[in-house]
Protein backbone atom coordinates (compact mmCIF):
# COMPACT_ATOMS: atom_id res chain seq x y z
CA UNK A 1 0.00 0.00 0.00
CA UNK A 2 2.67 2.50 1.02
CA UNK A 3 4.99 3.90 -1.61
CA UNK A 4 8.45 2.35 -1.39
CA UNK A 5 11.84 3.97 -1.63
CA UNK A 6 14.61 1.40 -1.90
CA UNK A 7 17.91 2.76 -0.56
CA UNK A 8 19.55 -0.65 -0.18
CA UNK A 9 23.04 -0.59 -1.63
CA UNK A 10 22.96 3.20 -2.03
CA UNK A 11 25.64 5.51 -0.62
CA UNK A 12 23.77 8.69 -1.62
CA UNK A 13 22.74 11.39 0.85
CA UNK A 14 19.15 10.38 1.63
CA UNK A 15 17.82 13.89 2.28
CA UNK A 16 16.65 14.61 -1.23
CA UNK A 17 15.17 11.13 -1.64
CA UNK A 18 12.88 10.95 1.38
CA UNK A 19 9.12 11.54 1.30
CA UNK A 20 8.04 14.97 2.48
CA UNK A 21 4.85 17.05 2.27
CA UNK A 22 5.11 19.95 -0.17
CA UNK A 23 3.82 23.09 1.53
CA UNK A 24 4.66 26.51 0.10
CA UNK A 25 4.16 28.85 3.02
CA UNK A 26 5.56 31.82 1.06
CA UNK A 27 2.56 31.73 -1.28
CA UNK A 28 0.20 31.61 1.70
CA UNK A 29 1.99 34.62 3.23
CA UNK A 30 1.00 36.81 0.30
CA UNK A 31 -2.56 35.51 0.44
CA UNK A 32 -3.04 36.36 4.09
CA UNK A 33 -1.12 39.65 4.04
CA UNK A 34 -4.27 41.76 3.29
CA UNK A 35 -6.10 40.16 6.21
CA UNK A 36 -3.23 40.85 8.59
CA UNK A 37 -2.93 44.46 7.42
CA UNK A 38 -6.68 44.98 7.73
CA UNK A 39 -6.61 43.76 11.33
CA UNK A 40 -3.72 46.08 12.13
CA UNK A 41 -5.59 49.07 10.70
CA UNK A 42 -9.23 48.33 11.54
CA UNK A 43 -9.22 45.94 14.49
CA UNK A 44 -12.55 44.36 15.38
CA UNK A 45 -14.29 45.24 12.10
CA UNK A 46 -11.63 43.46 10.06
CA UNK A 47 -11.57 40.45 12.39
CA UNK A 48 -15.36 40.16 12.27
CA UNK A 49 -15.37 40.33 8.46
CA UNK A 50 -12.62 37.68 8.15
CA UNK A 51 -14.32 35.45 10.71
CA UNK A 52 -17.59 35.64 8.81
CA UNK A 53 -15.83 34.93 5.51
CA UNK A 54 -13.74 31.98 6.70
CA UNK A 55 -15.71 30.51 9.61
CA UNK A 56 -19.29 31.50 8.79
CA UNK A 57 -19.65 33.34 12.10
CA UNK A 58 -20.16 37.10 12.60
CA UNK A 59 -19.49 37.66 16.32
CA UNK A 60 -20.70 40.73 18.20
CA UNK A 61 -17.85 40.29 20.65
CA UNK A 62 -14.65 38.29 20.29
CA UNK A 63 -13.88 37.54 23.92
CA UNK A 64 -15.51 34.42 25.32
CA UNK A 65 -17.64 35.37 28.34
CA UNK A 66 -16.42 34.05 31.68
CA UNK A 67 -19.75 32.30 32.26
CA UNK A 68 -19.37 30.36 29.00
CA UNK A 69 -15.94 29.10 30.09
CA UNK A 70 -17.30 28.12 33.50
CA UNK A 71 -20.33 26.41 31.94
CA UNK A 72 -18.12 24.37 29.62
CA UNK A 73 -16.08 23.19 32.60
CA UNK A 74 -19.19 22.26 34.58
CA UNK A 75 -20.60 20.27 31.66
CA UNK A 76 -17.39 18.37 31.01
CA UNK A 77 -17.80 14.61 30.80
CA UNK A 78 -16.26 13.05 33.95
CA UNK A 79 -14.03 10.73 31.95
CA UNK A 80 -12.72 13.64 29.86
CA UNK A 81 -12.18 15.69 33.02
CA UNK A 82 -10.17 12.86 34.58
CA UNK A 83 -8.09 12.42 31.42
CA UNK A 84 -7.35 16.14 31.12
CA UNK A 85 -6.43 16.40 34.79
CA UNK A 86 -4.06 13.45 34.43
CA UNK A 87 -2.52 15.03 31.34
CA UNK A 88 -2.07 18.32 33.22
CA UNK A 89 -0.55 16.58 36.25
CA UNK A 90 2.00 14.64 34.20
CA UNK A 91 2.89 17.65 32.03
CA UNK A 92 3.44 19.79 35.13
CA UNK A 93 5.73 17.15 36.62
CA UNK A 94 7.95 17.18 33.53
CA UNK A 95 7.86 20.90 32.81
CA UNK A 96 8.42 22.04 36.40
CA UNK A 97 11.76 20.24 36.26
CA UNK A 98 12.79 22.27 33.20
CA UNK A 99 12.85 25.65 34.96
CA UNK A 100 16.33 27.14 34.80
CA UNK A 101 18.00 28.90 37.71
CA UNK A 102 20.06 32.07 37.62
CA UNK A 103 23.83 31.53 37.48
CA UNK A 104 26.53 33.98 38.57
CA UNK A 105 30.08 33.49 37.28
CA UNK A 106 33.04 35.28 38.84
CA UNK A 107 35.14 36.10 35.80
CA UNK A 108 37.84 37.83 37.87
CA UNK A 109 37.89 39.15 41.44
CA UNK A 110 35.47 42.06 41.39
CA UNK A 111 33.97 41.12 38.03
CA UNK A 112 30.91 38.94 37.63
CA UNK A 113 28.35 38.03 34.97
CA UNK A 114 24.97 36.75 36.07
CA UNK A 115 22.68 35.01 33.62
CA UNK A 116 19.14 35.74 34.77
CA UNK A 117 16.22 33.84 33.27
CA UNK A 118 13.19 36.08 32.82
CA UNK A 119 9.84 34.86 31.46
CA UNK A 120 8.11 36.52 28.54
CA UNK A 121 5.48 38.86 29.97
CA UNK A 122 2.41 38.12 27.80
CA UNK A 123 1.87 35.13 25.52
CA UNK A 124 -0.83 34.26 22.99
CA UNK A 125 -1.58 30.54 22.64
CA UNK A 126 -3.20 29.28 19.42
CA UNK A 127 -5.41 26.20 19.67
CA UNK A 128 -6.57 24.76 16.29
CA UNK A 129 -10.19 23.92 15.57
CA UNK A 130 -10.42 22.54 12.06
CA UNK A 131 -10.61 18.83 11.24
CA UNK A 132 -10.28 18.01 14.94
CA UNK A 133 -10.57 19.78 18.30
CA UNK A 134 -7.52 19.91 20.53
CA UNK A 135 -8.09 20.46 24.26
CA UNK A 136 -4.77 18.64 24.69
CA UNK A 137 -3.04 21.51 22.89
CA UNK A 138 -4.33 23.87 25.58
CA UNK A 139 -2.50 21.72 28.12
CA UNK A 140 0.70 21.54 26.06
CA UNK A 141 0.89 25.32 25.58
CA UNK A 142 -0.35 26.56 28.92
CA UNK A 143 1.56 24.24 31.27
CA UNK A 144 5.11 25.20 30.15
CA UNK A 145 4.17 28.89 30.01
CA UNK A 146 2.86 28.74 33.57
CA UNK A 147 5.92 26.78 34.71
CA UNK A 148 8.11 29.49 33.19
CA UNK A 149 6.25 32.19 35.13
CA UNK A 150 4.51 33.96 32.24
CA UNK A 151 2.26 36.55 33.88
CA UNK A 152 -0.42 36.96 31.22
CA UNK A 153 -1.83 34.16 29.04
CA UNK A 154 -4.45 34.49 26.32
CA UNK A 155 -5.90 31.62 24.28
CA UNK A 156 -7.39 31.99 20.79
CA UNK A 157 -9.33 29.24 19.04
CA UNK A 158 -11.63 29.30 16.02
CA UNK A 159 -15.37 29.80 16.58
CA UNK A 160 -17.62 26.84 15.90
CA UNK A 161 -20.98 27.53 14.26
CA UNK A 162 -22.49 24.49 15.94
CA UNK A 163 -21.41 25.88 19.31
CA UNK A 164 -23.02 29.29 18.98
CA UNK A 165 -19.88 30.92 17.62
CA UNK A 166 -17.74 29.89 20.60
CA UNK A 167 -14.67 27.65 20.50
CA UNK A 168 -15.18 23.97 21.18
CA UNK A 169 -16.52 23.40 24.71
CA UNK A 170 -13.73 20.93 25.53
CA UNK A 171 -11.15 23.56 24.62
CA UNK A 172 -12.95 26.06 26.89
CA UNK A 173 -13.12 23.49 29.68
CA UNK A 174 -9.38 22.84 29.43
CA UNK A 175 -8.80 26.59 29.76
CA UNK A 176 -10.93 26.59 32.90
CA UNK A 177 -9.06 23.64 34.42
CA UNK A 178 -5.79 25.51 33.86
CA UNK A 179 -7.06 28.85 35.16
CA UNK A 180 -6.93 30.69 31.81
CA UNK A 181 -9.61 33.38 31.81
CA UNK A 182 -8.82 35.40 28.68
CA UNK A 183 -10.07 33.44 25.66
CA UNK A 184 -11.10 34.71 22.22
CA UNK A 185 -13.25 33.01 19.59
CA UNK A 186 -10.96 33.88 16.70
CA UNK A 187 -8.94 31.64 14.41
CA UNK A 188 -6.74 31.78 11.34
CA UNK A 189 -4.49 34.63 10.27
CA UNK A 190 -6.85 37.18 11.83
CA UNK A 191 -6.26 35.64 15.27
CA UNK A 192 -2.49 35.81 14.89
CA UNK A 193 -2.74 39.44 13.74
CA UNK A 194 -4.99 40.32 16.68
CA UNK A 195 -2.49 38.83 19.11
CA UNK A 196 0.48 40.57 17.48
CA UNK A 197 -0.98 44.05 17.09
CA UNK A 198 -3.68 44.10 19.73
CA UNK A 199 -7.22 44.99 18.76
CA UNK A 200 -10.61 46.19 19.78
CA UNK A 201 -12.84 43.20 20.39
CA UNK A 202 -16.36 44.56 19.88
CA UNK A 203 -18.14 47.33 17.97
CA UNK A 204 -17.99 49.77 20.88
CA UNK A 205 -14.22 49.90 20.70
CA UNK A 206 -14.05 49.94 24.51
CA UNK A 207 -12.87 46.36 25.02
CA UNK A 208 -9.43 45.40 23.76
CA UNK A 209 -7.08 42.48 23.46
CA UNK A 210 -3.66 43.84 24.41
CA UNK A 211 -0.80 42.80 22.11
CA UNK A 212 1.32 39.86 23.19
CA UNK A 213 5.07 39.39 23.18
CA UNK A 214 5.06 35.82 21.83
CA UNK A 215 2.70 33.48 19.97
CA UNK A 216 2.88 29.71 20.28
CA UNK A 217 0.83 26.76 19.16
CA UNK A 218 0.21 24.80 15.95
CA UNK A 219 -2.24 25.67 13.20
CA UNK A 220 -3.00 25.29 9.51
CA UNK A 221 -1.02 26.84 6.67
CA UNK A 222 -2.75 30.21 7.11
CA UNK A 223 -1.80 30.37 10.78
CA UNK A 224 1.75 29.35 9.90
CA UNK A 225 1.92 32.03 7.19
CA UNK A 226 0.71 34.71 9.59
CA UNK A 227 3.30 33.67 12.17
CA UNK A 228 6.01 33.94 9.50
CA UNK A 229 4.76 37.35 8.41
CA UNK A 230 4.62 38.71 11.96
CA UNK A 231 7.83 37.21 13.28
CA UNK A 232 9.77 40.17 14.62
CA UNK A 233 6.63 42.03 15.61
CA UNK A 234 6.23 39.15 18.06
CA UNK A 235 8.26 36.09 18.91
CA UNK A 236 6.99 32.74 17.69
CA UNK A 237 7.71 29.18 18.71
CA UNK A 238 7.98 27.66 15.23
CA UNK A 239 6.30 27.34 11.86
CA UNK A 240 4.26 24.18 12.28
CA UNK A 241 3.73 22.11 9.15
CA UNK A 242 1.67 18.93 8.69
CA UNK A 243 2.28 16.35 11.38
CA UNK A 244 4.66 13.46 10.72
CA UNK A 245 5.78 10.17 12.19
CA UNK A 246 8.79 8.06 11.29
CA UNK A 247 9.18 4.53 12.62
CA UNK A 248 12.60 2.86 12.64
CA UNK A 249 11.85 -0.84 12.96
CA UNK A 250 13.49 -4.21 12.43
CA UNK A 251 12.07 -7.70 12.10
CA UNK A 252 11.28 -7.84 15.84
CA UNK A 253 8.62 -5.12 15.53
CA UNK A 254 4.96 -6.09 15.63
CA UNK A 255 3.46 -5.07 12.26
CA UNK A 256 0.08 -4.48 13.91
CA UNK A 257 1.68 -1.91 16.24
CA UNK A 258 3.58 -0.21 13.42
CA UNK A 259 0.49 0.01 11.20
CA UNK A 260 -1.64 1.38 14.03
CA UNK A 261 0.93 4.07 14.79
CA UNK A 262 1.24 5.11 11.13
CA UNK A 263 -2.57 5.39 10.94
CA UNK A 264 -2.73 7.39 14.17
CA UNK A 265 -0.78 10.26 12.63
CA UNK A 266 -2.42 9.94 9.21
CA UNK A 267 -5.83 10.66 10.71
CA UNK A 268 -4.76 14.22 11.59
CA UNK A 269 -4.72 15.56 8.05
CA UNK A 270 -4.57 14.43 4.40
CA UNK A 271 -1.07 16.00 4.31
CA UNK A 272 0.13 14.11 7.40
CA UNK A 273 3.28 12.05 6.79
CA UNK A 274 3.74 8.44 7.92
CA UNK A 275 7.13 6.90 7.14
CA UNK A 276 8.48 3.46 7.97
CA UNK A 277 12.25 2.93 7.79
CA UNK A 278 13.28 -0.72 7.94
CA UNK A 279 15.85 -3.24 6.71
CA UNK A 280 13.16 -5.93 6.80
CA UNK A 281 11.23 -6.53 3.60
CA UNK A 282 9.09 -9.04 5.47
CA UNK A 283 8.08 -6.38 8.00
CA UNK A 284 7.26 -3.90 5.22
CA UNK A 285 4.99 -6.46 3.54
CA UNK A 286 3.32 -7.35 6.84
CA UNK A 287 2.71 -3.67 7.66
CA UNK A 288 1.06 -3.18 4.27
CA UNK A 289 -1.29 -6.05 5.03
CA UNK A 290 -2.06 -4.64 8.46
CA UNK A 291 -2.74 -1.19 7.03
CA UNK A 292 -5.30 -2.60 4.62
CA UNK A 293 -6.99 -4.44 7.49
CA UNK A 294 -6.92 -1.62 10.03
CA UNK A 295 -7.87 1.24 7.72
CA UNK A 296 -11.11 -0.52 6.88
CA UNK A 297 -12.09 -0.30 10.55
CA UNK A 298 -10.92 3.24 11.31
CA UNK A 299 -13.33 6.17 11.58
CA UNK A 300 -11.51 8.59 9.27
CA UNK A 301 -10.64 6.07 6.57
CA UNK A 302 -10.78 8.48 3.58
CA UNK A 303 -8.50 11.01 5.30
CA UNK A 304 -6.12 8.27 6.47
CA UNK A 305 -5.97 6.67 3.04
CA UNK A 306 -5.22 9.99 1.33
CA UNK A 307 -2.40 10.69 3.76
CA UNK A 308 -0.84 7.23 3.48
CA UNK A 309 -0.99 7.23 -0.33
CA UNK A 310 0.42 10.75 -0.58
CA UNK A 311 3.96 11.56 -1.64
CA UNK A 312 4.77 12.48 1.95
CA UNK A 313 4.33 8.91 3.21
CA UNK A 314 6.06 5.63 2.41
CA UNK A 315 8.41 2.81 3.33
CA UNK A 316 12.16 3.38 3.10
CA UNK A 317 14.09 0.13 2.72
CA UNK A 318 17.65 0.19 4.03
CA UNK A 319 20.51 -2.29 4.30
CA UNK A 320 20.62 -2.39 8.11
CA UNK A 321 19.80 -0.35 11.19
CA UNK A 322 22.98 1.72 10.85
CA UNK A 323 21.73 2.86 7.47
CA UNK A 324 18.29 3.33 8.97
CA UNK A 325 19.74 5.59 11.65
CA UNK A 326 21.31 7.78 8.95
CA UNK A 327 17.95 7.98 7.20
CA UNK A 328 15.95 9.00 10.28
CA UNK A 329 18.59 11.58 11.19
CA UNK A 330 18.33 13.00 7.68
CA UNK A 331 14.53 12.99 7.88
CA UNK A 332 14.48 14.65 11.36
CA UNK A 333 10.94 13.58 12.15
CA UNK A 334 8.55 15.44 14.41
CA UNK A 335 7.79 12.08 16.06
CA UNK A 336 10.23 9.18 15.83
CA UNK A 337 9.43 5.69 17.11
CA UNK A 338 12.17 3.12 17.64
CA UNK A 339 10.80 -0.44 17.47
CA UNK A 340 13.93 -2.58 17.30
CA UNK A 341 16.09 -4.84 19.41
CA UNK A 342 17.92 -2.75 22.00
CA UNK A 343 15.61 0.15 21.17
CA UNK A 344 16.95 2.47 23.85
CA UNK A 345 20.52 2.13 22.59
CA UNK A 346 19.44 3.10 19.09
CA UNK A 347 17.33 5.97 20.46
CA UNK A 348 20.31 7.41 22.32
CA UNK A 349 22.23 7.61 19.05
CA UNK A 350 19.55 9.65 17.24
CA UNK A 351 20.58 13.26 16.74
CA UNK A 352 17.58 14.74 14.92
CA UNK A 353 14.00 14.29 16.11
CA UNK A 354 11.33 16.36 17.82
CA UNK A 355 10.55 13.56 20.27
CA UNK A 356 11.63 9.91 20.38
CA UNK A 357 9.34 7.09 21.49
CA UNK A 358 11.21 4.00 22.57
CA UNK A 359 10.00 0.41 22.34
CA UNK A 360 6.63 -1.25 21.73
CA UNK A 361 4.81 0.43 24.62
CA UNK A 362 5.58 4.10 23.91
CA UNK A 363 3.42 5.01 20.90
CA UNK A 364 3.24 8.60 19.69
CA UNK A 365 -0.35 8.89 20.92
CA UNK A 366 0.96 8.48 24.48
CA UNK A 367 3.05 11.61 23.94
CA UNK A 368 0.11 13.42 22.40
CA UNK A 369 -1.78 13.20 25.67
CA UNK A 370 -0.32 11.69 28.81
CA UNK A 371 3.42 10.91 28.66
CA UNK A 372 4.25 14.23 30.34
CA UNK A 373 6.27 15.32 27.31
CA UNK A 374 5.16 18.18 25.06
CA UNK A 375 3.42 17.49 21.76
CA UNK A 376 4.15 20.87 20.15
CA UNK A 377 7.17 19.76 18.12
CA UNK A 378 9.24 20.86 15.10
CA UNK A 379 8.08 19.58 11.71
CA UNK A 380 9.38 19.50 8.12
CA UNK A 381 12.93 18.63 9.11
CA UNK A 382 13.24 21.56 11.55
CA UNK A 383 14.24 19.12 14.30
CA UNK A 384 17.74 19.40 12.82
CA UNK A 385 18.00 22.84 14.44
CA UNK A 386 14.96 23.39 16.68
CA UNK A 387 13.37 21.93 19.79
CA UNK A 388 9.81 21.31 20.80
CA UNK A 389 7.87 23.65 23.06
CA UNK A 390 9.17 23.69 26.62
CA UNK A 391 9.65 26.00 29.58
CA UNK A 392 12.76 27.35 27.83
CA UNK A 393 10.58 28.61 24.97
CA UNK A 394 9.10 31.19 27.34
CA UNK A 395 12.33 32.30 29.04
CA UNK A 396 14.91 34.89 28.01
CA UNK A 397 18.45 34.86 29.28
CA UNK A 398 19.60 38.32 30.36
CA UNK A 399 23.24 38.93 31.31
CA UNK A 400 23.87 41.20 34.29
CA UNK A 401 27.44 42.52 34.20
CA UNK A 402 29.02 43.84 37.42
CA UNK A 403 32.66 45.04 37.54
CA UNK A 404 34.27 47.15 40.21
CA UNK A 405 36.92 49.80 39.59
CA UNK A 406 39.90 47.51 40.02
CA UNK A 407 38.45 44.81 37.75
CA UNK A 408 37.75 47.33 34.97
CA UNK A 409 41.20 48.95 35.34
CA UNK A 410 42.84 45.55 34.96
CA UNK A 411 41.12 44.73 31.66
CA UNK A 412 40.92 48.29 30.29
CA UNK A 413 43.99 48.01 27.98
CA UNK A 414 42.43 45.00 26.26
CA UNK A 415 39.16 46.85 25.70
CA UNK A 416 41.01 49.87 24.28
CA UNK A 417 43.10 47.68 21.99
CA UNK A 418 40.09 45.86 20.55
CA UNK A 419 38.22 49.13 20.08
CA UNK A 420 41.15 50.51 18.07
CA UNK A 421 41.38 47.31 15.98
CA UNK A 422 37.71 47.70 15.04
CA UNK A 423 38.10 51.48 14.42
CA UNK A 424 35.62 52.34 17.14
CA UNK A 425 37.69 54.80 19.19
CA UNK A 426 34.72 56.05 21.20
CA UNK A 427 34.39 52.58 22.63
CA UNK A 428 37.87 52.87 24.04
CA UNK A 429 37.25 56.41 25.20
CA UNK A 430 34.27 55.21 27.26
CA UNK A 431 36.81 53.23 29.32
CA UNK A 432 39.53 55.92 29.34
CA UNK A 433 37.00 58.45 30.67
CA UNK A 434 36.82 56.46 33.88
CA UNK A 435 40.57 56.72 34.44
CA UNK A 436 41.40 60.22 33.17
CA UNK A 437 44.73 60.48 34.99
CA UNK A 438 46.06 57.12 33.83
CA UNK A 439 47.79 56.10 30.64
CA UNK A 440 46.11 52.97 29.32
CA UNK A 441 48.75 51.35 27.17
CA UNK A 442 49.23 47.82 26.01
CA UNK A 443 48.24 45.13 28.52
CA UNK A 444 51.02 43.47 30.45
Amino acid sequence: MLNRIDLRGSARDPRGLLPRAQLDVSVAVEQIRPTVEAVREHGYAAIREATHRFDGVAPDQLRVPAEAIAAAERALDPAVRAALNESIKRARRVHDDQRRTDTTTEVVPGGTVTERWVPVDRVGLYVPGGLAMYPSTVVMNVVPAQAAGVRSLVVVSPPQRENGGLPDDRVLAACALLGVEEVYAVGGAQAVAMLAYGSTTDASGERRCAPVDMITGPGNVWVTAAKRLLRGVVGIDAEAGPTEIAVLADETADPAHVAADLISQAEHDPLAASVLVTPSLALADAVDRELARQIAATKHAPRVTEALLGEQSGVVLVDDLEAGLRVVDAYAAEHLEIQTRDARQWALRVRNAGAIFVGPYAPVSLGDYCAGSNHVLPTAGCARHSSGLSVQSFLRGIHIVEYDEAALRDVAPHVVTLAEVEDLPAHGQAVRARFPDERLGQPS
